[in-house]
Formats: C-alpha cells, sequence, structure tokens
C-alpha cells in the first residue's frame, strides 16, 4: 500500500513538472529561432484579413486571433529580451536609446515593468473587450471604454511617477532586437582596404615595372569615413540611459497629466452623451454630437499650450 502511494506521488510531481519543462522547451525553441518569430508573427496576422466575412460573428474571431497573436508577441518578446540580456554580458553590442531607457527602468523596478506589461495587455485586448461587451448594449460597451481608459491612465500615471515625471514613451516596454549568432571572424570589423577592394573588384591595379608586383587600389575616402564614423560614440550614447529623456516639472509636468488623462474625459463624454441621447430617443444625434470632440480637442489644445 506504502509502495502504491510513493509510486502515485512520483507520477503527481512528473506531471506537475510538465508543463515547466513544456514551457522551458518553448522558450529554447524561441531564442534560437529568433529570427523566423517575426515572420510567423506576420503570418499569422495575415489571416486576420482572410477571416472576416467568412462566417458569423467573423469580426470577432478576427479581432480574438490579433489579439492572441499581439499577445503571444508579447510574450516573445519577454523571452528574447532575457537572451539579449544574457548576451550582452559576453559581448558589446549597440541598443536603441529607446531600448536602454526603458530597459533600465525594466530592470530597476518590478511595478515598472509589471504596470508597463499590464498598460500593453490592455491596448491589445481593448478592442475585443469593447466589442464583447457592445453586444450587450451600448450602455455596456461605453462602461466598458471607460473602465478600460481609466486603467490605462492609471497605468499611465504610475508610469510617469516611476520615472520621476518624465514624458511616457510608447511602448514603455523595450522593442525586439534579434542578434544573430556570429563567429568570431564576423565580430573582427573589417578594414576600409578590405572593403574597398571588394566594393571595387573591378578597379586596375598598379604593377610595378622591375619587380612586376602588383598593388591593390587604395581605399576611397567614402569608405574611410563610414568606418571612422561607425566607431564614433553619440551624445546619447554616452548619457546615463534614466538622462537620456528629461523632467518635466511645473506648467509641463501639469500639461503632460493632462494629456494622458484626456482619453477619460473624452470616453466619459461620449458615454454620458450617449447614455442622454439615448433616454430622449435621439440615437442619431448621439452619433453626430461635437460636444466631445471639442472637449477632448480643447484639453488637448490646453495641454500642448502649456507644454510650450
Amino acid at each position: 500500500m506504502m509502495e502504491r502511494l510513493r509510486q502515485a506521488a512520483d507520477q503527481t510531481k512528473v506531471t506537475v513538472k510538465m508543463p515547466a519543462k513544456l514551457v522551458g522547451m518553448y522558450g529554447d525553441f524561441i531564442t534560437k529561432n529568433a529570427g523566423a518569430v517575426g515572420q510567423v508573427e506576420g503570418a499569422l496576422r495575415s489571416l486576420t484579413y482572410i477571416i472576416p466575412g467568412r462566417f458569423r460573428e467573423s469580426e470577432l474571431a478576427s479581432e480574438s486571433l490579433n489579439s492572441g497573436v499581439q499577445l503571444l508577441a508579447l510574450y516573445h518578446d519577454s523571452l528574447l529580451s532575457r537572451a539579449l540580456a544574457q548576451s550582452l554580458q559576453q559581448r558589446k553590442h549597440h541598443q536603441t536609446p529607446h531600448n536602454r531607457y526603458t530597459g533600465f527602468y525594466c530592470q530597476k523596478s518590478s511595478t515598472y515593468k509589471g504596470t508597463a506589461v499590464t498598460l500593453q495587455v490592455i491596448q491589445y485586448t481593448e478592442l475585443l473587450l469593447e466589442m464583447m461587451a457592445k453586444r450587450k448594449g451600448e450602455k455596456s460597451r461605453w462602461r466598458m471604454v471607460v473602465v478600460l481608459e481609466t486603467i490605462k491612465a492609471m497605468c499611465r500615471l504610475i508610469l510617469m511617477r516611476l520615472t520621476n515625471s518624465r514624458p511616457l514613451l510608447n511602448p514603455p516596454l523595450p522593442e525586439r532586437e534579434v542578434i544573430e549568432e556570429r563567429t568570431e571572424e564576423d565580430n573582427l570589423p573589417s578594414p576600409p582596404s578590405e572593403r574597398s577592394q571588394h566594393s571595387e573588384a573591378g578597379s586596375e591595379q598598379w604593377t610595378m615595372p622591375r619587380t612586376s608586383l602588383t598593388l591593390p587600389p587604395l581605399p576611397s575616402s567614402d569608405d574611410i569615413s563610414s568606418y571612422l564614423l561607425s566607431k564614433v560614440l553619440t551624445a546619447d550614447d554616452i548619457k546615463p540611459p534614466k538622462t537620456l529623456l528629461h523632467r518635466t516639472s511645473g506648467l509641463g509636468e501639469i500639461a503632460e497629466i493632462l494629456y494622458l488623462i484626456r482619453p477619460v474625459i473624452y470616453a466619459a463624454a461620449m458615454a454620458y452623451w450617449t447614455q442622454h441621447s439615448s433616454n430622449t430617443n435621439n440615437n442619431r444625434n448621439a452619433k453626430s454630437d461635437w460636444r466631445p470632440w471639442l472637449l477632448g480637442l480643447s484639453i488637448e489644445y490646453g495641454a500642448r499650450q502649456l507644454a510650450k
């Protein structure tokens, strides 16, 4: 009896470990085939152009597929970013200012990373959630829109607070960077003379009259300039990551906050006037009402004026 219980416990442990093992195998497959990940995601996105009109409620199915692909791409980005961080410890790699800035705060604060991921997930699924809520009526639809915009605004305000009142970047997470595997010879920079010989293969070589030895052509000035410019560090490369964006203060900070809460005010205005028009049985005027548009436009204009 005890032997059977031990066997059952061992089988249970193996069964529990299987999902984690499969996830690890999938992560290794993605990192080893990083170049083909974008092609597969693009092929899945192309299905969203084929599905509409094929069957009933195809729009909902198409948007579900699109949201699923976006979430899968977000997961792939997290896997590739881990592989990129490991490769950066072994060799030098030039990162874009956007990835340096966002990657710095993702490593510095787990709250920043979690909030940024939440914001990205909502942005990828908001249209699907709105379409599902619309099936229950316009009131449920606009209620869902207001809730989503409120959550997004809260996430953006938290990110702004964590970055010490700096403007937000879109996307708030590092963008995908794929590092190709190279040999040691490929990592060595080729001198201008070799690149000039490849680019000017048809140029004539000079033959010395006495020794009959041939001399290769001299590299052009363009090759030398491009080679030297590729080794020059810019001001953004030298700056610390957190100083790549300036801090806002005073009216600039107020302008940034107004710009972040503008979608919430606009969505609330649309929900209010739509519900008000539906109560008066005037749905046509609800769609052509200019008051929400003017309100959102005035807030954006005021924010831009304060930021100057």
